[in-house]
């Protein structure tokens, strides 16, 4: 598993989450429910992890919602911080951009 992945949980276990303003805004353009990603992160699925990023540690998690939907939430942990965990952005991912289990891009 990855260690970002590892780290998000941890955080998100202990309550210590934020949600940027550009993730509110995605929430409720693709009618996710918070308590869905906040949820689904417990059993999410690291597609792309980005440990090395400059704003500090991230990872793009497939995730579930309540009806067992697709999602994809970026996740993030501020540059030489703890925490909390960032929920930068989710959206329902696109069929035609990824493959049928929502783990791979499709090439473009």
């Amino acid at each position: 598993m990855s260690d970002t992945l590892s780290r998000i949980q941890a955080l998100v276990a202990n309550g210590e989450v934020r949600i940027s303003d550009h993730g509110h805004d995605e929430l409720a353009e693709d009618d996710i429910r918070t308590s869905d990603v906040l949820a689904g992160i417990a059993v999410g699925l690291a597609i792309e992890d980005y440990p090395d990023a400059v704003r500090g540690p991230s990872i793009l998690v497939l995730q579930r919602d309540g009806r067992g939907e697709p999602i994809h939430a970026v996740w993030g942990i501020p540059k030489g911080l703890n925490g909390p965990a960032v929920l930068v952005t989710a959206y329902r991912p696109d069929p035609a951009r990824w493959s049928t289990d929502f783990t791979q891009r499709k090439p473009t």
